[in-house]
């Protein structure tokens, strides 16, 4: 059986092509697992804001919905939109 020798660059090639192939199904998983519609509760949890607020934001206009019988679905895009406008950077 003859030996393979593996260099430190034959090392290095392979951990980033390993960390290509995670990044890509990371982001494959990211956009299928997240669902494009939000019933209230799940908003609530995902920003962690009581019912009273999520109506304020809907009343003000801040955030937009669609109302189909008696419940309340949001666009996972416009949330995800509206918290990278109010988003605030801080110099460290």
């Amino acid at each position: 059986m003859a030996a393979t020798i593996i260099t430190t660059e034959d090392l290095r090639e392979f951990k980033k092509e390993l960390l290509e192939e995670i990044k890509k199904l990371l982001e494959v998983k990211s956009t299928t697992s997240s669902k494009q519609w939000l019933k209230s509760s799940e908003v609530r949890k995902l920003l962690g804001v009581s019912s009273g607020t999520l109506q304020n934001y809907r009343i003000n206009g801040s955030l937009s919905y669609t109302k189909i019988g008696g419940t309340l679905f949001y666009s996972h895009d416009d949330i995800e939109k509206i918290l990278s406008q109010n988003k605030i950077n801080t110099a460290g």
